[in-house]
């Protein structure tokens, strides 16, 4: 035989394996698929590791985030104006101006005010400047004359003002000991603010999953080299690097390789000691040259779980284990490749990543309540989204421009034409949602916020449930709860008739959840003799019949506010007006020598390092929709409330559990 003939016959055999064809080992459903690979799988989030604050953003928190203070941390201005108390601006009006004395004394950002705010004098204060003892509002400059008087400087105030007018107050935005950010966070720019705005520096993250990325053929150039005949540019190693990166994965790249068993093997074997996860792109079909699914047929047990899958465009896909990591083969053609790399590999990637499902981009929601706007400029109003029912409601956030995390907390925005006053109750608005993830939780709890709250709601949400907690008070809560737009409402309100708390908020379809009791009590600084050696009675009494003693009250609708009348009947002691919406405003607000006592929870005594005498123990529980009692995430919560763990980590808050004996 001639040279030639033996060429011949070489290339005959060649021609007979290639018409041959290996065929598929199965074809099997997308649904079949994927339950094979999820069953050699473990869809948790990788360990944990720290980076720095500049180097978090795309990252996933590994672990719930406290606030380690308030933000803001002290009681402080809106607007560029004068701090007065609201009492002496009554009778003000633009045709009957009220002066009051200036102080000497301009308050500055940064600057602490040293004189205290009295009967009938302002101090002039800037945006951002810290509330002065004794005021209880602030007065924009705008609704300010300057009044030269031999004596002193004075201003003329052309409009009354209500008490906590143009303040901040202490913890309005974040609260000291809140669940600042929970594990599974998406950290972005809006994230950043919020930690570095509590002074972190870092943050324990998730650590993306390392993912090998190749491509197989003969035919592969890469890009930026000369393109030769019967070649074409490896676009699928880009796109495929490029959608690991997407779903929070760090792409390896190892290049294209030629159809060489030798060379692909060793780099598929690199692959997996180097990195969590092997991508390849083609060589899994049937025909003449494609022979990664055979090398992967041996690299180790378990080995191929899915050659062949009911998809077009995908059927070529190969799914494999390797001992614990995983080696996916997608088609070739570029379509095929990132159809089946979504469908397959990603949701892989982002579970390991630590990142939610995808979701869409907007969403029909309807807004519960009236949004005001100011006509003549387009507005757009955050919202949070909750699902109710069949239809999806856009709550707005309750929290102004100056808070941090308002932006952080929203799901989205609505756009209100700048020719519209107002966006009626019952609108239903398109919301434009703001990160790719963003979607309806899955348990929704709309009222009173309580530090004890988040240890149920984490026990919820690490059984992968996603949860939101609306902070509108009490009174918000109930309101949602009768309008259906919350699975629970949390609340501690005083009936006045019967003393009995929150049974009398009951109506049709709500049923009473009994949470725990927090203790109430009389907050003052350590070492201050007028309270000191004196029960929570004694100290309210000294506290009256001293008139420089200032007290820091609640707002109206509070529970605890319900409580400071009754103690007080009519009497209105100094700083009464000065009506925080938070048990960490009150403490603070003592704590920073702006007031000398207040009513609060033991919880924020201790945190403050206030003393504490207790006055009566008020419950905290929940008002349940029962037509949702049987969703899977308000069974989850509800179990919560009577998990062992859960109830002794409640305890250790401070709090008693309603059945404790």
């Amino acid at each position: 035989m001639t040279e030639a003939d033996r060429d011949e016959a070489e290339l005959m055999r060649a021609v007979r394996n290639a018409a041959r064809q290996e065929q598929f080992l199965e074809v099997v459903s997308p649904e079949e698929a994927t339950r094979r690979f999820h069953a050699h799988l473990r869809l948790s989030s990788r360990a944990a590791e720290t980076v720095a604050l500049h180097e978090a953003r795309g990252r996933v928190l590994a672990s719930n985030i406290a606030a380690p203070i308030d933000v803001p941390p002290f009681d402080r201005s809106n607007v560029d104006g004068f701090a007065v108390r609201s009492a002496d601006t009554l009778t003000a009006r633009e045709t009957a101006p009220v002066r009051l004395r200036l102080n000497a004394e301009v308050i500055a950002c940064g600057t602490a005010p040293a004189i205290e705010i009295a009967a009938g004098t302002a101090t002039a204060i800037a945006t951002g400047g810290m509330i002065p003892r004794g005021a209880d509002c602030v007065i924009m400059i705008e609704h300010t004359d300057l009044a030269d008087t031999p004596q002193r400087p004075a201003v003329d105030i052309r409009r009354s003002a209500a008490p906590g007018q143009f303040v901040s107050y202490a913890g309005s935005d974040i609260a000291q000991g809140e669940t600042l950010m929970r594990a599974g966070t998406q950290i972005g720019s809006r994230e950043i603010g919020v930690l570095a705005a509590c002074g972190l520096a870092g943050c324990a993250v998730v650590r993306r999953p390392k993912v090998a990325v190749l491509s197989t053929g003969d035919e592969l150039i890469a890009p930026g080299a000369p393109l030769r005949a019967a070649g074409i540019y490896d676009s699928n190693g880009a796109i495929i690097a490029a959608a690991v990166e997407e779903c929070g994965g760090m792409p390896v790249a190892y290049g294209a390789r030629p159809d060489n068993e030798a060379a692909l093997e060793a780099a598929l074997r690199r692959g997996l000691d180097e990195c969590d996860m092997v991508v390849l792109s083609g060589g899994t079909s049937k025909g003449a040259g494609d022979l990664s699914h055979r090398i992967v047929s041996h690299l180790g047990a378990p080995g191929i779980l899915v050659h062949g899958v009911a998809l077009k465009p995908g059927k070529p896909l190969c799914l494999a284990m390797i001992g614990p990591k995983p080696v996916v083969v997608l088609p070739g053609f570029p379509t095929s490749a990132i159809f089946t790399f979504h469908a397959f590999v990603a949701p892989v990637i982002r579970a390991w990543a630590g990142l939610p499902p995808e979701a869409a981009r907007t969403v029909s929601a309807k807004i519960p309540v009236r949004i005001a706007s100011e006509i003549g400029r387009k507005e757009f109003a955050l919202v949070s989204l909750v699902q109710a029912g069949d239809e999806m409601i856009a709550f707005p956030s309750p929290k102004g421009s100056g808070a941090v995390t308002a932006f952080s907390q929203a799901d989205g925005f609505v756009e209100i034409d700048a020719l519209a006053s107002t966006l009626d109750p019952g609108t239903q608005a398109r919301v434009t949602l703001i990160g790719a993830a963003a979607r309806a939780p899955d348990l929704v709890l709309t009222g009173s916020h309580d530090v004890a709250l988040d240890i149920a709601v984490r026990a919820v949400a690490e059984q992968g449930f996603s949860v939101r907690t609306l902070a509108v008070g009490s009174q918000g809560g109930v309101a949602a709860a009768r309008r259906a737009e919350c699975d629970l409402a949390p609340v501690h309100l005083l009936d006045p008739q019967s003393g009995v708390y929150n049974r009398h908020l009951l109506s049709p379809g709500l049923s009473l959840v009994k949470g725990w009791q927090r203790m109430q009590g009389f907050l003052y600084r350590r070492g201050d003799p007028r309270f000191a050696g004196k029960n929570a009675s004694e100290a309210i009494a000294a506290a009256l019949a001293d008139p420089d003693c200032m007290m820091v009250n609640r707002n109206a609708g509070a529970g605890t506010r319900i409580l400071i009348d009754r103690l007080l009947g009519d009497r209105r002691p100094q700083g009464y007006a000065n009506q925080p919406k938070s048990h960490n405003a009150v403490a603070a607000a003592v704590a920073q020598l702006r007031a000398d006592w207040g009513i609060a929870i033991g919880t924020v005594a201790t945190m403050y390092g206030l003393e504490f005498l207790p006055i009566a123990p008020e419950d905290y529980d929940f008002l349940l929709l029962e037509a949702r009692r049987d969703r899977p995430a308000v069974k989850a919560f509800l179990a919560a409330l009577q998990d062992t763990r859960t109830r002794q980590r409640i305890r250790e808050l401070g709090m008693r559990l309603a059945d404790d004996p």
